[in-house]
């Protein structure tokens, strides 16, 4: 017989890193959230390796901040070899100061971080976890969702959300229950990767390589302490089942370096594919992660896509529920998230096609334009260049820096100690100025909008004492970053969505009060489609 449980306010099919951080996002917020996950342990081997500054200030305002401080190496850069062996692309890591308070790029081990997400979740007294159960089925109504759900020991129960987000991978429950078809991006190929434990770290380079050779193309990724990973791609005619073999594995890796430090944690083929969710919403039903979009592993960016839609929708589903914005605000989920997948889904293929190719005349005219690119200084030589900025959604597209992130220094809070900016105030929408005077620009109607979505107002100074005074927090940052960014755009101040992407940025009391304006009309009035929302700003 099934039970029903109590209402929720969000279920979350799949318990991954993507499903790890929705939920604890959500329980931050307050919400009411369970979590249903077919497994009854982490995946006790690595998958995603690669980890992006953005990725990693979401894990902190998961409340991971300084978990993850420890956890991570630097990824010292990638050099790209032609057939000859010698460079002909680089990828180098953004230098310091860090825009977004964390190294632009790192490496991680995928499974310590999920049993930290899951570890951090346990201390939520609002949030219910339910391993070793699969869901059966999905049904809805204009207020609610039911998700059947049976446990390995039998026992069937029901649980109602109100909303209920697939983060259910690449063979998602969820997305089926909901007819969503996916997109083919005609990206087809199969790869092994080989995640090796060496007892001798110091042997090889701190760099990571792309082995950009027709005769065998291959990857080389140094991840933490001890791990370094291989990815090693197919030849045509080769069967995936026979190339996974043991043996296999390590001949094929004696092609790329001396295996005898190596003991292998784990060897798996796989088929590096690019699709995309022609839908990502059924009404109360979402989806998130590799079950709504698959990328090729050339850019980093798998994971660090899934990280981002749960950021993108956590505030989104928070402030829908507590009733401060209409039900559509939820319409501008894909709307954001789905143009810049794509968007890096075309970066991966780019990549994966210069590292990938088996044509030798093919790769040696590559090899002559990349090096001629690169010595001419035409070439991007720092991966975050492709990542883009939204374009779309919930955002002021006639006003500055609209649909950038957020920078966040490094800054002394009130209490003197020095932190992260984002740990200093809640995860709600923000006014941030550079000094005092913008705090009083607010009209009495903007400022009881203002209040009513419970928006923050915080000033960072270069000099001075920190404080928290009416409602205005100021800190003092240790560098310019914030006061040099603001210079070099030339505005005031700048609203500041939930997830730290930049809403609109003002030079004087009139822009700043137009844009709090419409954003708050924007957020309870729910139009059809945030695709027709650019603002006007008025001129200076």
């Amino acid at each position: 017989m099934s039970k029903e449980l109590p209402t929720y306010d969000v279920a979350i099919v799949g318990y991954g890193p993507v499903g790890a951080i929705l939920a604890s996002l959500l329980a931050r917020r307050g919400l009411r959230i369970a979590v249903v996950e077919r497994s009854a342990e982490v995946y006790d081997k690595p998958r995603a390796i690669a980890i992006d500054h953005e990725a990693l200030r979401i894990f902190q305002a998961a409340g991971l901040g300084n978990y993850m401080e420890d956890a991570i190496a630097p990824h010292n850069g990638t050099h790209f070899l032609g057939v000859d062996r010698d460079i002909i692309k680089i990828f180098d890591p953004s230098p310091p100061p860090y825009p977004l308070g964390w190294i632009s790029n790192a490496t991680f081990v995928q499974p310590d971080a999920e049993r930290a997400l899951r570890e951090k979740l346990t201390r939520y007294a609002n949030a219910d976890i339910f391993l070793s159960a699969t869901g059966l089925s999905i049904s809805q109504d204009q207020a609610s969702v039911l998700l059947a759900v049976r446990h390995d020991d039998g026992d069937e129960f029901t649980i109602r959300a109100r909303y209920l987000v697939g983060c259910d991978g690449a063979n998602s429950f969820v997305r089926r229950q909901i007819g969503a078809g996916l997109e083919d991006l005609a990206f087809d190929e199969w790869w092994m990767v080989v995640d090796t434990l060496t007892g001798e770290p110091a042997k090889r380079p701190a760099k990571a390589f792309q082995y950009c050779w027709p005769s065998r193309p291959g990857t080389f990724v140094p991840g933490p302490g001890n791990l370094r990973r291989w990815e090693i791609k197919l030849l045509p005619g080769e069967e995936p089942e026979a190339f996974g073999a043991p043996d296999n594995v390590i001949r094929l890796l004696k092609g790329f370096t001396d295996t005898s430090d190596l003991t292998i944690w784990r060897s798996a083929v796989y088929r590096f594919h690019a699709l995309l969710g022609e839908r990502w919403r059924d009404r109360r039903v979402l989806l998130m992660g590799d079950a709504v979009h698959q990328t090729p592993p050339f850019l980093g960016q798998g994971l660090c896509a899934g990280i981002r839609d749960a950021a993108n929708l956590a505030w989104k589903l928070a402030l829908v529920l507590r009733g401060d914005a209409d039900e559509r605000l939820l319409d501008s989920y894909e709307i954001e998230r789905k143009p810049h997948v794509r968007a890096v889904v075309a970066r991966a293929k780019e990549f994966g096609t210069i590292i990938g190719e088996l044509d030798p005349t093919a790769a040696a005219a590559r090899d002559v334009r990349l090096r001629a690119e690169l010595k001419s200084g035409e070439a991007v030589t720092v991966r975050q260049r492709f990542i883009p900025d939204l374009t779309s959604g919930l955002i002021a597209q006639d006003a500055k820096l609209a649909g950038r992130l957020f920078v966040q220094p490094w800054v002394r809070a009130p209490d003197g100690a020095v932190r992260r900016l984002d740990d200093l105030f809640a995860p709600e929408f923000a006014i941030v100025a550079t000094t005092p005077e913008p705090s009083s620009w607010l009209s009495d109607i903007s400022l009881t909008g203002w209040r009513r979505i419970g928006g923050e107002q915080v000033v960072i100074t270069t000099s001075g004492a920190p404080s928290s005074f009416q409602a205005v927090l100021t800190v003092v940052e240790t560098e310019n970053l914030f006061t040099d960014w603001m210079r070099q755009n030339a505005v005031a101040t700048v609203i500041v969505r939930p997830d730290r992407y930049v809403y609109g940025a003002a030079e004087n009391a009139r822009q700043l009060n137009m844009l709090v304006e419409q954003l708050i009309q924007n957020l309870r009035a729910g139009r059809q489609s945030f695709q027709d929302a650019a603002l006007s700003v008025p001129p200076s």
